[in-house]
Protein backbone atom coordinates (compact mmCIF):
# COMPACT_ATOMS: atom_id res chain seq x y z
CA UNK A 1 0.00 0.00 0.00
CA UNK A 2 1.41 3.31 -0.89
CA UNK A 3 1.76 5.99 1.83
CA UNK A 4 -0.51 9.10 1.73
CA UNK A 5 2.31 11.16 1.13
CA UNK A 6 3.54 9.29 -2.15
CA UNK A 7 -0.18 9.07 -3.04
CA UNK A 8 -1.16 12.91 -2.34
CA UNK A 9 2.63 13.51 -4.55
CA UNK A 10 1.34 10.87 -7.39
CA UNK A 11 -2.05 12.98 -7.60
CA UNK A 12 0.47 16.21 -8.66
CA UNK A 13 3.12 13.85 -10.66
CA UNK A 14 0.72 12.60 -12.84
CA UNK A 15 -0.60 15.19 -14.49
CA UNK A 16 2.53 17.22 -14.38
CA UNK A 17 4.26 14.54 -16.49
CA UNK A 18 1.59 14.62 -19.07
CA UNK A 19 1.86 18.16 -19.05
CA UNK A 20 5.71 17.70 -19.64
CA UNK A 21 5.13 15.27 -22.17
CA UNK A 22 3.19 17.68 -24.44
CA UNK A 23 5.49 20.24 -24.08
CA UNK A 24 8.63 18.19 -24.73
CA UNK A 25 6.67 16.07 -27.79
CA UNK A 26 7.34 18.56 -30.69
CA UNK A 27 10.27 20.04 -29.16
CA UNK A 28 11.96 16.35 -29.29
CA UNK A 29 10.72 15.91 -33.03
CA UNK A 30 11.69 19.50 -34.22
CA UNK A 31 14.97 19.51 -32.57
CA UNK A 32 15.94 16.23 -34.28
CA UNK A 33 14.08 17.81 -37.54
CA UNK A 34 16.35 20.65 -37.81
CA UNK A 35 19.70 18.60 -36.78
CA UNK A 36 19.46 15.98 -39.92
CA UNK A 37 18.88 13.09 -37.94
CA UNK A 38 15.49 10.66 -37.90
CA UNK A 39 13.23 11.97 -35.71
CA UNK A 40 13.21 8.62 -33.49
CA UNK A 41 15.98 9.35 -32.50
CA UNK A 42 15.40 13.01 -30.89
CA UNK A 43 12.23 11.33 -29.05
CA UNK A 44 14.68 8.84 -27.56
CA UNK A 45 16.85 11.52 -26.43
CA UNK A 46 13.54 12.52 -24.47
CA UNK A 47 13.05 8.82 -23.26
CA UNK A 48 16.65 8.70 -21.90
CA UNK A 49 16.25 12.30 -20.56
CA UNK A 50 12.77 11.40 -18.26
CA UNK A 51 13.66 7.20 -17.65
CA UNK A 52 17.36 7.84 -17.00
CA UNK A 53 18.92 10.94 -16.00
CA UNK A 54 15.03 11.27 -13.95
CA UNK A 55 16.07 8.55 -11.85
CA UNK A 56 18.95 9.81 -10.41
CA UNK A 57 20.27 12.60 -7.80
CA UNK A 58 21.00 15.96 -8.58
CA UNK A 59 18.31 18.18 -9.52
CA UNK A 60 14.62 17.16 -8.58
CA UNK A 61 12.43 19.13 -10.47
CA UNK A 62 14.40 19.86 -14.11
CA UNK A 63 13.99 17.83 -17.36
CA UNK A 64 16.05 16.78 -18.98
CA UNK A 65 16.29 16.14 -22.88
CA UNK A 66 16.88 17.12 -26.90
CA UNK A 67 18.10 21.37 -26.86
CA UNK A 68 17.39 23.49 -29.25
CA UNK A 69 21.12 24.92 -27.77
CA UNK A 70 22.76 22.25 -29.68
CA UNK A 71 21.11 22.11 -32.67
CA UNK A 72 23.17 23.58 -34.82
CA UNK A 73 26.42 22.32 -33.61
CA UNK A 74 24.34 18.99 -34.00
CA UNK A 75 23.66 19.79 -37.14
CA UNK A 76 27.36 20.32 -38.10
CA UNK A 77 29.02 17.39 -36.22
CA UNK A 78 26.52 15.24 -38.64
CA UNK A 79 27.52 17.28 -41.59
CA UNK A 80 30.97 16.37 -41.02
CA UNK A 81 31.50 12.97 -39.26
CA UNK A 82 27.88 10.97 -40.00
CA UNK A 83 25.50 9.42 -37.68
CA UNK A 84 28.48 7.32 -36.26
CA UNK A 85 30.85 10.20 -35.59
CA UNK A 86 28.21 11.85 -33.50
CA UNK A 87 27.25 8.42 -31.56
CA UNK A 88 30.99 8.98 -30.20
CA UNK A 89 31.10 12.62 -29.50
CA UNK A 90 28.11 11.79 -27.93
CA UNK A 91 29.16 9.05 -25.85
CA UNK A 92 33.19 10.82 -25.24
CA UNK A 93 31.35 13.61 -24.25
CA UNK A 94 29.17 12.11 -21.80
CA UNK A 95 32.05 10.33 -20.14
CA UNK A 96 34.11 13.98 -19.57
CA UNK A 97 30.46 14.80 -17.84
CA UNK A 98 30.67 11.86 -15.54
CA UNK A 99 34.46 12.42 -14.88
CA UNK A 100 33.89 16.30 -14.15
CA UNK A 101 31.18 15.48 -11.78
CA UNK A 102 32.96 12.98 -9.97
CA UNK A 103 35.81 15.45 -9.60
CA UNK A 104 33.59 17.74 -7.83
CA UNK A 105 34.43 20.33 -10.81
CA UNK A 106 30.00 20.75 -11.58
CA UNK A 107 29.87 23.39 -8.78
CA UNK A 108 32.88 25.60 -11.27
CA UNK A 109 31.07 26.01 -14.23
CA UNK A 110 29.00 28.54 -12.08
CA UNK A 111 32.03 30.50 -12.28
CA UNK A 112 31.32 30.96 -16.51
CA UNK A 113 30.60 34.35 -17.23
CA UNK A 114 27.20 34.78 -17.58
CA UNK A 115 27.30 37.38 -20.45
CA UNK A 116 29.16 34.66 -22.14
CA UNK A 117 26.27 31.89 -21.81
CA UNK A 118 23.81 34.67 -22.78
CA UNK A 119 25.88 35.32 -25.72
CA UNK A 120 25.96 31.57 -26.88
CA UNK A 121 22.60 31.35 -26.98
CA UNK A 122 22.01 33.92 -28.66
CA UNK A 123 24.69 33.08 -31.18
CA UNK A 124 22.66 29.61 -31.41
CA UNK A 125 19.42 31.24 -31.57
CA UNK A 126 20.36 33.20 -34.52
CA UNK A 127 21.82 30.51 -36.46
CA UNK A 128 18.59 28.45 -35.70
CA UNK A 129 16.37 31.28 -37.10
CA UNK A 130 18.70 31.63 -39.86
CA UNK A 131 18.59 27.85 -41.06
CA UNK A 132 14.67 27.32 -40.09
CA UNK A 133 13.41 30.40 -42.39
CA UNK A 134 14.48 28.02 -45.30
CA UNK A 135 12.19 25.81 -44.28
CA UNK A 136 9.60 28.00 -44.00
CA UNK A 137 10.08 28.92 -47.54
CA UNK A 138 9.57 25.64 -48.72
CA UNK A 139 13.19 24.24 -48.59
CA UNK A 140 14.19 20.10 -47.69
CA UNK A 141 16.54 21.36 -45.50
CA UNK A 142 18.25 24.01 -43.27
CA UNK A 143 21.69 25.02 -43.95
CA UNK A 144 23.82 25.54 -41.46
CA UNK A 145 26.15 28.65 -40.36
CA UNK A 146 27.07 31.90 -42.26
CA UNK A 147 25.44 29.58 -45.57
CA UNK A 148 21.72 30.03 -43.54
CA UNK A 149 21.99 33.94 -43.48
CA UNK A 150 23.70 33.66 -47.14
CA UNK A 151 21.52 32.28 -48.27
CA UNK A 152 18.33 34.27 -47.02
CA UNK A 153 18.28 36.90 -49.86
CA UNK A 154 17.33 34.30 -52.72
CA UNK A 155 14.01 33.24 -50.21
CA UNK A 156 12.51 36.42 -51.64
CA UNK A 157 12.85 34.73 -55.65
CA UNK A 158 11.71 31.40 -54.02
CA UNK A 159 8.79 32.83 -52.69
CA UNK A 160 7.86 34.97 -55.87
CA UNK A 161 8.48 32.34 -58.19
CA UNK A 162 7.02 29.30 -56.47
CA UNK A 163 3.19 29.02 -54.99
CA UNK A 164 4.36 25.93 -52.91
CA UNK A 165 6.53 28.06 -51.38
CA UNK A 166 4.32 30.55 -50.42
CA UNK A 167 2.10 27.98 -48.79
CA UNK A 168 5.03 26.87 -46.68
CA UNK A 169 5.74 30.31 -45.42
CA UNK A 170 1.67 30.99 -45.31
CA UNK A 171 1.63 28.13 -42.75
CA UNK A 172 4.67 28.38 -40.59
CA UNK A 173 3.92 32.05 -40.05
CA UNK A 174 0.47 30.56 -38.40
CA UNK A 175 1.66 28.06 -36.63
CA UNK A 176 4.32 31.45 -35.17
CA UNK A 177 0.89 33.39 -34.27
CA UNK A 178 -1.20 30.37 -32.86
CA UNK A 179 1.88 30.08 -30.45
CA UNK A 180 1.99 33.94 -29.56
CA UNK A 181 -1.45 34.21 -29.62
CA UNK A 182 -1.71 30.75 -26.92
CA UNK A 183 0.38 32.97 -24.66
CA UNK A 184 -2.67 35.47 -23.45
CA UNK A 185 -5.48 33.16 -23.40
CA UNK A 186 -7.23 31.78 -19.92
CA UNK A 187 -4.72 30.34 -17.60
CA UNK A 188 -6.61 26.75 -17.88
CA UNK A 189 -6.22 26.64 -21.53
CA UNK A 190 -2.79 27.55 -21.58
CA UNK A 191 -2.18 24.45 -19.68
CA UNK A 192 -1.93 22.50 -23.46
CA UNK A 193 0.98 23.58 -24.38
CA UNK A 194 0.87 26.14 -27.35
CA UNK A 195 3.72 24.31 -29.37
CA UNK A 196 1.71 21.34 -29.56
CA UNK A 197 -1.75 23.35 -30.29
CA UNK A 198 -0.14 24.89 -33.22
CA UNK A 199 1.52 22.20 -34.79
CA UNK A 200 -1.85 19.89 -34.11
CA UNK A 201 -3.52 22.62 -36.03
CA UNK A 202 -1.18 22.97 -38.58
CA UNK A 203 -1.30 18.96 -39.34
CA UNK A 204 -5.23 19.14 -39.54
CA UNK A 205 -5.03 21.99 -41.69
CA UNK A 206 -2.18 20.26 -44.10
CA UNK A 207 -4.60 17.45 -44.69
CA UNK A 208 -8.00 19.48 -44.42
CA UNK A 209 -6.90 21.88 -47.68
CA UNK A 210 -4.55 19.12 -49.07
CA UNK A 211 -1.28 21.52 -48.93
CA UNK A 212 1.67 20.79 -51.39
CA UNK A 213 3.96 21.20 -48.10
CA UNK A 214 7.06 18.40 -47.18
CA UNK A 215 6.11 16.66 -44.18
CA UNK A 216 8.32 14.31 -41.60
CA UNK A 217 10.10 11.35 -42.80
CA UNK A 218 9.47 8.13 -39.87
CA UNK A 219 11.52 5.18 -40.29
CA UNK A 220 10.69 3.44 -37.33
CA UNK A 221 12.26 3.02 -33.83
CA UNK A 222 13.96 -0.09 -34.80
CA UNK A 223 15.46 1.17 -37.80
CA UNK A 224 16.43 4.26 -36.37
CA UNK A 225 18.69 3.26 -33.22
CA UNK A 226 21.91 2.07 -33.98
CA UNK A 227 23.65 1.03 -31.09
CA UNK A 228 27.51 1.55 -31.17
CA UNK A 229 30.26 1.56 -28.43
CA UNK A 230 31.65 4.43 -30.32
CA UNK A 231 34.23 4.57 -33.13
CA UNK A 232 37.61 4.95 -31.59
CA UNK A 233 39.88 5.74 -34.93
CA UNK A 234 37.81 8.97 -35.37
CA UNK A 235 39.16 10.33 -31.78
CA UNK A 236 42.51 10.97 -34.24
CA UNK A 237 40.67 13.85 -35.91
CA UNK A 238 41.38 17.33 -34.22
CA UNK A 239 37.72 18.57 -35.48
CA UNK A 240 36.36 15.87 -33.84
CA UNK A 241 37.88 16.15 -30.48
CA UNK A 242 37.19 19.74 -30.41
CA UNK A 243 33.48 18.89 -31.39
CA UNK A 244 34.00 16.83 -27.96
CA UNK A 245 35.20 19.37 -25.82
CA UNK A 246 32.35 22.01 -27.06
CA UNK A 247 29.53 19.44 -26.35
CA UNK A 248 30.88 18.56 -22.74
CA UNK A 249 31.01 22.15 -21.95
CA UNK A 250 28.04 23.85 -23.95
CA UNK A 251 26.10 21.01 -22.33
CA UNK A 252 27.11 21.10 -18.72
CA UNK A 253 26.89 25.09 -18.81
CA UNK A 254 23.57 24.99 -20.19
CA UNK A 255 21.92 22.04 -17.48
CA UNK A 256 23.79 23.57 -14.67
CA UNK A 257 22.89 27.10 -15.61
CA UNK A 258 19.47 25.94 -16.07
CA UNK A 259 19.77 24.02 -12.45
CA UNK A 260 19.96 27.37 -11.12
CA UNK A 261 17.36 28.92 -12.68
CA UNK A 262 15.04 26.19 -11.86
CA UNK A 263 15.81 26.32 -8.54
CA UNK A 264 14.58 29.56 -7.74
CA UNK A 265 11.26 28.79 -9.04
CA UNK A 266 10.49 26.07 -6.41
CA UNK A 267 11.23 25.47 -3.13
CA UNK A 268 12.15 22.09 -3.06
CA UNK A 269 15.67 20.38 -2.28
CA UNK A 270 18.41 22.03 -4.17
CA UNK A 271 20.29 20.94 -7.12
CA UNK A 272 23.71 19.33 -6.00
CA UNK A 273 25.56 20.76 -9.11
CA UNK A 274 28.52 17.76 -8.99
CA UNK A 275 25.71 15.08 -8.84
CA UNK A 276 23.40 16.78 -11.64
CA UNK A 277 26.65 16.74 -14.11
CA UNK A 278 26.85 13.24 -13.03
CA UNK A 279 23.72 12.39 -13.82
CA UNK A 280 23.52 14.55 -16.99
CA UNK A 281 26.96 12.68 -18.49
CA UNK A 282 25.11 9.49 -17.42
CA UNK A 283 22.32 10.33 -19.66
CA UNK A 284 24.63 11.85 -22.68
CA UNK A 285 26.95 7.88 -22.37
CA UNK A 286 23.88 6.39 -22.80
CA UNK A 287 22.65 8.94 -25.88
CA UNK A 288 25.92 8.18 -27.49
CA UNK A 289 25.48 4.14 -27.37
CA UNK A 290 22.67 4.10 -28.78
CA UNK A 291 23.48 6.70 -31.53
CA UNK A 292 21.03 9.69 -30.46
CA UNK A 293 21.00 13.03 -29.85
CA UNK A 294 23.05 14.44 -27.32
CA UNK A 295 20.80 16.15 -24.00
CA UNK A 296 20.96 18.92 -21.99
CA UNK A 297 18.56 19.71 -18.69
CA UNK A 298 16.01 22.26 -20.65
CA UNK A 299 14.27 25.18 -19.10
CA UNK A 300 11.14 25.04 -21.35
CA UNK A 301 10.53 21.69 -19.98
CA UNK A 302 11.58 21.89 -16.72
CA UNK A 303 9.85 25.53 -16.18
CA UNK A 304 6.80 23.66 -16.80
CA UNK A 305 6.95 20.99 -15.15
CA UNK A 306 7.42 23.06 -11.91
CA UNK A 307 4.33 25.37 -13.20
CA UNK A 308 2.19 22.28 -13.75
CA UNK A 309 2.56 21.52 -10.02
CA UNK A 310 5.36 18.69 -9.82
CA UNK A 311 6.32 17.33 -6.38
CA UNK A 312 8.85 15.06 -7.33
CA UNK A 313 11.18 12.99 -9.66
CA UNK A 314 8.44 10.77 -10.80
CA UNK A 315 7.16 13.93 -13.20
CA UNK A 316 10.14 13.75 -15.35
CA UNK A 317 10.08 9.71 -15.39
CA UNK A 318 6.86 9.42 -16.20
CA UNK A 319 7.18 11.98 -19.02
CA UNK A 320 10.06 9.94 -20.26
CA UNK A 321 7.97 6.90 -20.27
CA UNK A 322 4.72 8.71 -22.04
CA UNK A 323 7.54 9.51 -24.74
CA UNK A 324 8.55 5.92 -24.88
CA UNK A 325 5.21 4.47 -25.29
CA UNK A 326 4.16 7.46 -27.79
CA UNK A 327 6.88 6.63 -30.17
CA UNK A 328 5.98 2.54 -30.25
CA UNK A 329 2.62 2.65 -30.04
CA UNK A 330 1.52 5.59 -32.77
CA UNK A 331 4.45 6.26 -34.38
CA UNK A 332 2.97 7.10 -37.96
CA UNK A 333 1.16 10.49 -36.33
CA UNK A 334 4.88 12.25 -36.51
CA UNK A 335 4.93 11.48 -40.30
CA UNK A 336 1.47 13.62 -40.31
CA UNK A 337 3.58 16.97 -39.31
CA UNK A 338 4.07 19.34 -41.29
CA UNK A 339 8.14 20.39 -41.57
CA UNK A 340 7.23 24.27 -42.01
CA UNK A 341 5.02 23.68 -38.48
CA UNK A 342 8.38 22.08 -36.79
CA UNK A 343 10.49 25.23 -38.43
CA UNK A 344 7.63 27.73 -36.55
CA UNK A 345 8.47 26.08 -33.59
CA UNK A 346 11.47 26.31 -33.69
CA UNK A 347 11.74 30.29 -34.73
CA UNK A 348 9.82 30.36 -32.10
CA UNK A 349 12.67 28.82 -29.63
CA UNK A 350 15.44 30.43 -31.34
CA UNK A 351 13.92 33.65 -30.66
CA UNK A 352 13.44 32.63 -26.93
CA UNK A 353 17.71 32.61 -26.88
CA UNK A 354 17.27 36.13 -28.23
CA UNK A 355 18.41 38.46 -25.13
CA UNK A 356 15.65 41.01 -26.71
CA UNK A 357 14.81 42.32 -23.25
CA UNK A 358 17.74 42.08 -21.28
CA UNK A 359 20.23 43.37 -23.57
CA UNK A 360 19.27 47.44 -23.42
CA UNK A 361 19.31 47.08 -19.67
CA UNK A 362 22.46 45.57 -20.12
CA UNK A 363 24.08 48.22 -22.10
CA UNK A 364 23.27 50.78 -19.70
CA UNK A 365 23.92 49.32 -16.37
CA UNK A 366 27.02 46.85 -17.34
CA UNK A 367 28.18 47.66 -20.73
CA UNK A 368 31.46 46.01 -20.55
CA UNK A 369 28.94 42.52 -20.23
CA UNK A 370 27.08 43.62 -23.10
CA UNK A 371 29.69 43.57 -25.68
CA UNK A 372 30.93 40.51 -24.17
CA UNK A 373 27.68 38.87 -24.81
CA UNK A 374 27.40 40.69 -28.42
CA UNK A 375 31.02 39.88 -29.43
CA UNK A 376 29.99 36.24 -28.79
CA UNK A 377 27.13 35.83 -30.40
CA UNK A 378 29.11 37.39 -33.81
CA UNK A 379 31.89 35.38 -33.52
CA UNK A 380 29.73 31.85 -33.01
CA UNK A 381 27.95 33.31 -36.33
CA UNK A 382 30.96 34.11 -37.95
CA UNK A 383 33.25 30.92 -37.11
CA UNK A 384 32.07 28.12 -34.84
CA UNK A 385 30.27 26.81 -31.41
CA UNK A 386 33.97 26.25 -30.17
CA UNK A 387 35.81 29.53 -31.40
CA UNK A 388 33.00 31.94 -30.37
CA UNK A 389 32.98 29.97 -27.16
CA UNK A 390 36.62 30.86 -26.46
CA UNK A 391 36.40 33.65 -27.99
CA UNK A 392 33.75 35.17 -25.41
CA UNK A 393 35.63 33.42 -22.35
CA UNK A 394 38.74 35.16 -23.22
CA UNK A 395 37.22 38.52 -23.83
CA UNK A 396 35.27 37.96 -20.42
CA UNK A 397 39.04 36.84 -18.60
CA UNK A 398 40.53 39.88 -20.23
CA UNK A 399 37.39 42.60 -19.05
CA UNK A 400 37.56 41.74 -15.58
CA UNK A 401 41.45 41.70 -15.54
CA UNK A 402 40.88 45.38 -16.98
CA UNK A 403 38.43 46.41 -14.42
CA UNK A 404 40.10 44.79 -11.12
CA UNK A 405 43.56 46.57 -12.08
CA UNK A 406 42.09 49.97 -11.20
CA UNK A 407 44.89 52.36 -10.18
CA UNK A 408 44.38 55.88 -9.46
CA UNK A 409 47.81 58.21 -8.95
CA UNK A 410 47.05 61.62 -7.49
CA UNK A 411 49.76 64.27 -7.28
CA UNK A 412 49.47 66.98 -4.69
CA UNK A 413 52.20 70.26 -5.37
CA UNK A 414 50.95 72.05 -2.31
CA UNK A 415 53.55 74.88 -1.82
CA UNK A 416 53.45 75.64 -6.16
CA UNK A 417 56.87 74.47 -6.21
CA UNK A 418 59.26 74.58 -3.58
CA UNK A 419 58.48 71.99 -0.90
CA UNK A 420 58.20 68.19 -1.42
CA UNK A 421 54.99 67.02 -3.92
CA UNK A 422 52.96 64.59 -2.63
CA UNK A 423 52.06 61.46 -4.84
CA UNK A 424 49.73 58.69 -3.07
CA UNK A 425 49.03 55.56 -6.09
CA UNK A 426 45.64 54.03 -5.03
CA UNK A 427 43.86 50.19 -6.00
CA UNK A 428 45.31 47.64 -7.88
CA UNK A 429 48.92 48.61 -9.89
CA UNK A 430 48.95 45.51 -13.09
CA UNK A 431 51.23 45.38 -16.17
CA UNK A 432 47.57 46.71 -17.68
CA UNK A 433 47.71 50.13 -16.03
CA UNK A 434 51.48 50.49 -16.20
CA UNK A 435 51.54 53.13 -18.96
CA UNK A 436 49.05 55.11 -16.71
CA UNK A 437 51.46 54.98 -13.65
CA UNK A 438 54.43 55.50 -15.54
CA UNK A 439 53.33 58.98 -17.26
CA UNK A 440 52.16 60.05 -14.66
CA UNK A 441 55.61 59.64 -12.30
CA UNK A 442 57.98 60.44 -15.42
CA UNK A 443 56.18 63.67 -15.74
CA UNK A 444 57.21 64.70 -12.16
CA UNK A 445 59.93 67.76 -12.05
CA UNK A 446 63.28 65.73 -11.84
CA UNK A 447 64.75 67.95 -9.05
CA UNK A 448 62.28 68.26 -6.21
CA UNK A 449 61.37 65.88 -3.44
CA UNK A 450 58.63 63.36 -3.96
CA UNK A 451 57.00 61.67 -0.90
CA UNK A 452 55.29 58.51 -2.33
CA UNK A 453 52.39 57.53 -0.57
CA UNK A 454 51.64 53.55 -1.38
CA UNK A 455 49.15 53.05 1.68
CA UNK A 456 46.18 52.36 -0.65
CA UNK A 457 48.19 50.29 -2.68
CA UNK A 458 46.16 46.72 -2.71
CA UNK A 459 48.43 44.89 -5.05
CA UNK A 460 51.38 45.37 -6.90
CA UNK A 461 52.71 42.74 -9.83
CA UNK A 462 56.32 41.91 -10.49
CA UNK A 463 56.11 44.21 -14.04
CA UNK A 464 55.21 47.55 -12.06
CA UNK A 465 57.21 46.43 -8.76
CA UNK A 466 60.06 46.65 -11.43
CA UNK A 467 59.15 49.54 -13.18
CA UNK A 468 58.40 51.59 -9.87
CA UNK A 469 61.80 50.48 -8.18
CA UNK A 470 63.70 51.87 -11.83
CA UNK A 471 61.71 55.03 -11.58
CA UNK A 472 63.18 55.75 -7.64
CA UNK A 473 66.91 55.04 -8.28
CA UNK A 474 66.48 57.31 -11.66
CA UNK A 475 64.76 60.26 -9.64
CA UNK A 476 67.20 59.91 -6.69
CA UNK A 477 70.50 60.04 -9.05
CA UNK A 478 68.94 63.26 -10.48
CA UNK A 479 70.35 66.77 -9.01
CA UNK A 480 67.84 67.80 -6.26
CA UNK A 481 65.80 64.91 -6.53
CA UNK A 482 64.63 62.86 -4.62
CA UNK A 483 61.92 59.92 -3.58
CA UNK A 484 60.79 59.04 -0.09
CA UNK A 485 58.32 56.33 0.11
CA UNK A 486 56.14 57.20 3.33
CA UNK A 487 54.27 54.22 3.37
CA UNK A 488 55.02 50.53 2.65
CA UNK A 489 53.70 49.00 -0.44
CA UNK A 490 52.85 45.21 -0.37
CA UNK A 491 55.01 42.84 -1.72
CA UNK A 492 54.78 41.31 -5.39
CA UNK A 493 53.48 38.06 -3.87
CA UNK A 494 51.08 39.80 -1.93
CA UNK A 495 52.45 39.72 1.26
CA UNK A 496 52.57 42.58 2.64
CA UNK A 497 56.45 44.06 3.66
CA UNK A 498 57.82 47.39 4.82
CA UNK A 499 59.65 49.31 2.29
CA UNK A 500 62.20 51.90 4.50
CA UNK A 501 61.59 55.68 3.23
CA UNK A 502 64.71 56.22 0.84
CA UNK A 503 67.50 58.41 1.91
Amino acid sequence: MLSTDTRRALRADLPASLVVFLVALPLCVGIAVASGVPVELGLVTGVVGGVVVGMMPGSSMQVSGPAAGLTVLVAEAVDRYGLAGLGTIVLIAGLIQIVLGLLRLGRWFRAISVAVVHGMLAGIGLLLIAGQLHILAGADTAPVGLTAFAGLPALVGDLTGSETARLSLVLGTATIAVMLIWNVVPGKLRTVPGALVAVVAAAGASIVLDLPVDTIEVSGLLAAIQPSLGHPSQLADLGVLATIATFALVASAESLFSAAAVDRLHQGPRTDFDRELVAQGTGNTVCGLLGALPMTAVIVRSSANVHAGAKTKASRVLHGLWLLVFVAAVPGLVGLIPLPALAAVLVHAGGKLLPVRTLPGLWREHRGEAVVLVVTATAIVTTDMFTGVLVGLGLAVAKTAWETSHVRVTVDDGDGGTGPIDVAIVGNATFLRLPTILNTLHALPAERIIRLDLHGLRHLDHACGTALDTWIEAHNRSAGGQVQVVAPRPAEDDRPRPVPATE
